[in-house]
């Protein structure tokens, strides 16, 4: 197998909605294959395929286009990757592609769809540019050059500006936050607070607390591969040692243990 992985932060301007690029160009030798599973991260990925595509084990996620948006996961699933595989995707902060679609981000809660049913024609000269371009860097300037174009100049910002807020308390915190607390520090009644969520970042506050805890979970191990589940849980805001291990199964399908065994102990939303 013959592997070239590049990743890279957005310019400064753009590292208010966009947390990072990467691009992987990947050469599985005939009849090889490899399985990759797909856990909840709270962020949103737009993924720009130059040759062969995965296939999915969820329907809702399959990859019918070259150029796919996936928003807020649910749960896991996963794909099996074949061929060659040649990739530019682009990860966005939990509030940040609010602000270059015009539609509310709970459409895209749990399922992947392709661009060009979003933005329509503006697809296809973007696709094109990138698929083109003769470097990871190149990509990243084409990239960057379409989002500020697309940056949505409309009352999103009034509430973005909240949401954002939101965000860094939840992310300072780990995920260990009550709701009520939240809303009342965005000065929004629960209700409010609850459908503003939704529509900025895609998904209920309580979802993405659950995904960002699991995430933090992640990052702790990685930071101490020796640490036991059970202090791991008491760091991460979990009631028990059974409650972690609950949230694990439903995020991944898989125990702590196991998971950490078998696919690493990276967190995409802390690393």
């Amino acid at each position: 197998m013959i592997m070239d992985y590049n990743i890279s932060k957005p310019s400064v301007f753009l590292s208010q909605y966009v947390k990072q690029y990467w691009g992987l160009e990947n050469c599985y030798p005939a009849g090889n294959e490899h399985i990759q599973r797909i856990v909840p991260h709270g962020l949103f990925e737009l993924v720009f395929y130059m040759d062969d595509k995965p296939e999915t084990t969820d329907r809702q996620k399959a990859i019918s286009d070259s150029v796919i948006i996936t928003g807020q996961l649910k749960s896991y699933h996963d794909l099996k990757v074949t061929g060659n595989l040649s990739l530019f995707a682009i990860y966005f902060l939990p509030h940040g592609l609010s602000m270059f679609l015009n539609l509310p981000m709970n459409e895209l809660f749990n399922q992947s769809v392709p661009l060009k049913s979003i933005l329509k024609d503006k697809v296809n000269k973007l696709e094109d540019e990138l698929s083109t371009a003769g470097s990871f860097e190149k990509k990243i300037i084409i990239a960057e050059d379409f989002l500020i174009g697309q940056i949505q100049k409309n009352v999103k910002n009034y509430y973005f500006e909240r949401i954002r807020r939101v965000v860094s308390r939840i992310n300072q915190a780990k995920g260990i936050l009550k709701i009520e607390d939240l809303a009342a520090e965005s000065f929004l009644s629960r209700k409010q607070f609850e459908r503003t969520f939704y529509d900025f970042i895609g998904t209920t506050p309580k979802q993405f607390l659950k995904t960002v805890r699991f995430q933090n979970s992640i990052f702790e191990k990685s930071q101490n591969t020796v640490v036991n589940f059970t202090e791991i849980a008491h760091r991460c805001g979990y009631f028990d040692q059974a409650h972690m291990i609950n949230d694990f199964k439903s995020l991944t399908g898989m125990t702590p243990k196991n998971y950490f065994e078998k696919e690493g102990v990276f967190s995409d939303y802390f690393g």
